[in-house]
């Protein structure tokens, strides 16, 4: 990038964005750190449809405060958001926002401006009322692959978060531990056990989640459990909360339910293996959706609150991770990160500092790695480029852990089982 870099972050007012510039904030304040050198040159342009408060970034970023400029822009229109990128040589975006992925990707290939975010959006997916029910991130990847071979003129990182992203990593970096041994499955595993430090505060009939309520409900109740089986996408129809299925890390060992997720398509592609994400979240929401399964649409209308360690200290762990199955046993990596030090050291979430290094990690690696033009999930980024993705992404999360399981638990239907069953 130029000496004096431009890079735009969209959805800036968001949970995911507080945690990546809390991360950049650290970044120039220290030298070692790999793009050090790049951020303490940079100017931050941050556009969000309703901004925060100046009193709000000047809390977590007293070392980033003088080099930012806000925007307020709807991101629906795209002639004003192609101005803002021409007015500001923008050279980088970071896409944390709804905005439609496919448009704003479009955007920064016209003027070959490099590009990352956390999650495919949709919005010829999500406006097509009653069409997409059950399949809606099926359909918003089908648009992406549609339009992917045009992008052509930028290097984009596509999904490089906590999962899709840093899963992906995971789980080429086991595969490639053992290239003699070819498994049977790959699942993603996460158990977000994070509530309130008082428990009292939890309201009745309200959803609590560490990321967006509205995207957890809409893989939660309104998709259907979907997994990925030679290179097919299966949905079982069955409400997602109806079953689980067994996940077992050495000694840790919960039940998680199966939903979609952009990685599960692309490592099931990728190789041709049994893929799945499954995900447990606290009591007090998995409860709340199961007493009220012969009613989805009631669970949608109930309030929904983000579990913010900025309102009310929070407790728990986000464990994330990847598990490999082979016909005699299993392997596994996770990282897990406690909320009460992410609030401390970053000022956030568990949840959000993860999906925040994945963040890191891809600007990075866009940042200081010669990457041909193209747009990339994280995986491919890996097998297809000479990216440093990994040692980037260890500046912020250097923990994992890794282990073996001595037997398996079969594969995904070997594993299921009714919710209530003891």
């Amino acid at each position: 990038m130029n000496k004096d870099a431009v890079i735009t972050l969209l959805g800036s007012s968001g949970g995911v964005a507080k945690a990546v510039l809390s991360i950049f904030n650290k970044v120039i304040q220290d030298q070692d750190d790999p793009i050090h050198h790049v951020l303490i040159k940079t100017r931050f342009h941050l556009i969000d449809i309703k901004q925060k408060e100046l009193s709000y970034f000047e809390s977590f970023l007293p070392q980033l405060i003088d080099r930012i400029t806000f925007h307020e822009m709807n991101l629906n229109d795209l002639k004003l958001f192609k101005n803002h990128l021409e007015q500001t040589n923008t050279e980088l975006v970071i896409d944390v926002s709804r905005a439609d992925s496919v448009e704003i990707l479009s955007c920064c290939n016209e003027y070959g401006i490099k590009y990352i975010s956390t999650a495919l959006e949709s919005s010829l997916s999500d406006e097509a009322e009653g069409l997409n029910d059950g399949f809606l991130l099926k359909e918003r990847l089908r648009v992406y692959e549609e339009n992917k071979n045009t992008f052509k003129n930028t290097s984009a990182i596509i999904g490089s978060g906590m999962n899709p992203g840093i899963v992906q990593w995971m789980a080429i970096d086991l595969m490639n531990q053992f290239p003699f041994e070819n498994p049977l499955a790959c699942y993603i595993v996460e158990h977000d056990n994070s509530f309130y430090e008082n428990p009292t505060l939890a309201q009745k009939n309200t959803v609590y989640t560490t990321w967006s309520p509205d995207c957890f409900l809409e893989e939660a109740v309104t998709s259907y459990p979907m997994f990925v089986k030679e290179n097919i996408p299966i949905f079982l129809y069955n409400d997602v909360y109806s079953v689980e299925f067994k996940v077992t890390l050495g000694k840790k060992i919960f039940y998680g339910c199966l939903m979609p997720h952009e990685e599960v398509f692309i490592i099931g592609r990728l190789f041709n293996l049994e893929s799945g994400f499954l995900y447990r979240v606290n009591d007090h929401t998995t409860n709340l959706i199961r007493n009220h399964l012969n009613n989805s649409a009631e669970i949608l209308d109930f309030d929904k609150k983000l579990l913010d360690p900025s309102t009310a200290p929070l407790i728990g762990e986000d464990l994330v991770g990847v598990l490999l199955v082979y016909p005699d046993k299993e392997r596994f990596v996770y990282n897990v990160m406690n909320n009460q030090d992410a609030y401390a050291e970053y000022g956030t979430n568990a949840t959000y500092l993860q999906v925040a290094c994945g963040v890191y990690a891809g600007v990075a690696s866009l940042l200081l790695d010669s990457i041909d033009n193209g747009a990339y999930f994280v995986d491919e980024l890996l097998l297809n480029t000479n990216s440093q993705y990994g040692t980037y992404l260890k500046s912020h999360m250097p923990h994992f852990i890794y282990g073996e399981n001595a037997k398996s638990d079969g594969t995904l239907l070997q594993r299921m089982k009714p919710y209530n069953q003891n």
